[in-house]
């Protein structure tokens, strides 16, 4: 019984979170809305099938889908492998193959969390550039690099935008996985310094380009990049669906140009398109 009210507690959660009404989330899953209530009331025991159903319904990520699971007394159904282990080494040859596409400029693969897995030769140049030669193997942060203030803050111009863009980000990926992990690192970045009163500060103004670029500064040297970043389309494994892709343009051509001169003094060519 514990374990039903376990379910129905969480269930109750994700659709508040996710915004539907009881009468929504059962069109949406094709059920009743008495079936529903009753299943958010502990009075019915899901199937492993209908736990399934609705984790879809509400768009729950994969490693969540698994917690409803295992509240509804079930065994998880999606894996969390290894990104080094064999049975993904097609996903680490396609993802290796975007890094040096990417060259020279910088691309990053990451995680949920901004934990940095995989970095283009162009990405490790423009680091050392900024902070100086990364100790080899490391554990590196990227959300902290950006957001504390002992990093990347005091080479990015418009660290204020730029950093109060990315927190809300995170704070949108905490109300939509609803991990303490995530919290955690929410926590973590609001309480570096100078961040509430970037937070706080009022809007710069109209938009001067289409997107918002990272001004990079340091010496006589200035770098204005923006960024995109990649999702894989049908992951079906926890560690895929968490993945992010993030690669770095160019916003002018004088910082086109640098990562060209940096690649070709490293003795790294570039591919060509």
């Amino acid at each position: 019984m514990s374990q039903q009210h376990d379910f129905a507690a969480s269930l109750r959660e994700w659709r508040k979170r996710k915004g539907h009404s009881q009468l929504e989330l059962a069109g949406r899953a094709d059920i009743s809305q008495r079936h529903l209530s009753f299943l958010e009331l502990g009075r019915a025991a899901p199937s492993r099938d209908m736990v399934i159903r609705l984790a879809a319904a509400l768009e729950v990520p994969l490693r969540q889908q698994n917690a409803l699971l295992v509240a509804a007394g079930f065994a998880p159904v999606w894996r969390q492998t290894d990104l080094a282990a064999p049975e993904l080494a097609q996903i680490r040859h396609a993802l290796d193959f975007i890094l040096a596409q990417q060259e020279p400029f910088p691309a990053v693969v990451v995680d949920r969390h901004w934990n940095l897995l995989l970095a283009n030769a162009g990405a490790v140049r423009l680091v050392e550039f900024l902070v100086g030669p990364l100790e080899p193997g490391a554990p590196v942060n990227l959300a902290d690099a950006l957001v504390a203030p002992g990093v990347l803050r005091p080479y990015l111009t418009n660290w204020a935008q730029v950093a109060g863009y990315f927190i809300r980000s995170v704070e949108a990926d905490a109300a939509s996985d609803g991990t303490t992990a995530t919290a955690q690192l929410l926590e973590r970045l609001l309480a570096y310094d100078g961040v509430a009163a970037a937070l706080a500060a009022p809007p710069a103004g109209f938009a001067s380009g289409p997107v918002l670029p990272m001004l990079f500064r340091k010496g006589d040297v200035g770098l204005q990049l923006f960024t995109t970043i990649a999702t894989l389309g049908t992951p079906q494994d926890v560690t895929l669906q968490e993945l992010r892709i993030e690669s770095f343009f160019p916003m002018d051509d004088a910082t086109a140009r640098l990562f060209r001169d940096w690649s070709e003094a490293s003795g790294i060519e570039a591919p060509r398109s």
